[in-house]
């Protein structure tokens, strides 16, 4: 089977890294051919534009809507980023049209990638996936972006041969919308399970980022964008977990568009002191991280954005024996088996962060107990995962 993925990230962004890229490479070791067609968010930097990544051809054709420079995030002017969205079109329309892919895998329905999918498909199926809700998590300027952004992602109803989504929200959401129940399949965010074999190393990290030997470690990894992922409450929390253990430490890695603000939100609240921003980390070293912590935190609201995510960081830090605290919103406390994997707490509320937080401090941790949290992560290997999406398309496909 010959399959074309077209994405508007990179696949080192969050979607690429818990979702396309560890799919193409497993749908490759399984004796398929995949090749990727992606926008950058730094393209004129990048030193190859076409790459084999294991077996996956990679084609970056043109910048993202975005640019990202170490960790910070940079919008465009409205005539920059009218002029940067048409010439994605217009290469992306170039590339799915000369592939000679049999399946068409249209990654994140965003209107970019989308028009060109529907520009250039040639009668080919289009699989959608859908892993965020477009239209509410982008930061817009105007309530007319947000239109044009569902008309695309809900668009998808009228032409997809099959519908492929994260979360039990947003498969709801496009049944609402009309489309057929048997042709929308749930699959979470996984890992590839290679990267958390054994057991990191982190005394050298730990030295590496000033953190005393006996400090307790809080973590969070992912963006620092506060419309998506309000690391605030983290903040915010972490200030009244110090009343209790004034040698914590506070670990941030990641960047984005509010990295500076947030900086100084911790300075604000007097913890600067005890809160390290990171920046941006490698993948490969994000198991060294986790593996850090000694609870890892997915701050969130009961809003959309999150009740249509299904968070990456949740896996991979119990992948890497970290218990997690966060928020029973969308499909989290499932996730977590209710608590048994670390601690489901109320949304939105610092107070309620600081206490879970405060539980997995007390209970401490230990090898048997990070053992334990690493086999429940097996139930999202890709090696696994990757099979139903696998089986979806081959039903769908023949029974077009």
């Amino acid at each position: 089977m010959k399959l074309l993925f077209v994405l508007t990230q990179s696949l080192d962004s969050p979607s690429g890294l818990g979702r396309f890229g560890p799919l193409a490479r497993e749908l490759v070791r399984r004796g398929h051919q995949v090749e990727v067609v992606a926008l950058h968010p730094d393209w004129n930097r990048l030193p190859a534009r076409r790459l084999i990544e294991e077996g996956v051809t990679v084609e970056y054709v043109s910048q993202m809507h975005v640019q990202k420079e170490g960790s910070h995030k940079r919008y465009f002017s409205p005539g920059r980023l009218l002029w940067v969205s048409l010439l994605a079109v217009i290469r992306l329309t170039r590339a799915v049209w000369r592939s000679e892919a049999e399946i068409i895998q249209l990654c994140k329905p965003q209107p970019l990638n989308a028009l060109a999918v529907r520009l250039a498909r040639r009668g080919r199926p289009v699989f959608c996936d859908a892993d965020d809700y477009e239209a509410e998590s982008n930061r817009l300027s105007g309530g007319w972006q947000k239109q044009v952004i569902r008309f695309f992602e809900d668009g998808v109803i009228h032409y997809a041969a099959g519908i492929t989504t994260n979360t039990t929200f947003t498969a709801g959401r496009f049944r609402a919308l009309g489309y057929p129940d048997e042709k929308i399949i749930i699959v979470p965010n996984g890992i590839e399970s290679g990267r958390f074999e054994g057991a990191p190393e982190t005394e050298n990290l730990r030295r590496q980022l000033g953190i005393p030997a006996e400090a307790p470690v809080v973590v969070y990894i992912g963006t620092l964008g506060l419309l998506t992922h309000p690391v605030d409450l983290l903040l915010e929390a972490f200030a009244l977990v110090l009343r209790e253990k004034p040698e914590a430490r506070l670990l941030l890695a990641g960047g984005g568009e509010d990295f500076e603000a947030l900086r100084r939100m911790a300075g604000e609240l007097g913890i600067d002191g005890r809160t390290i921003f990171a920046g941006r980390v490698p993948p490969d070293q994000v198991p060294r991280y986790f593996a850090l912590g000694d609870v890892s935190v997915d701050p969130v609201h009961d809003d959309l954005i999150a009740r249509a995510r299904s968070p990456l960081k949740l896996v991979e830090s119990l992948a890497a024996g970290t218990p997690v605290v966060t928020a029973d919103v969308g499909d989290r406390a499932a996730m977590l088996l209710d608590s048994q994997l670390g601690r489901i707490v109320a949304p939105g509320r610092a107070e309620a962060l600081t206490d879970g937080i405060l539980t997995v401090l007390d209970e401490g941790k230990s090898a048997e107990r990070r053992a334990a949290l690493r086999r429940a992560a097996a139930a999202w290997d890709w090696a696994v995962l990757a099979g139903r999406f696998l089986q979806f398309y081959e039903q769908l496909h023949q029974a077009g």
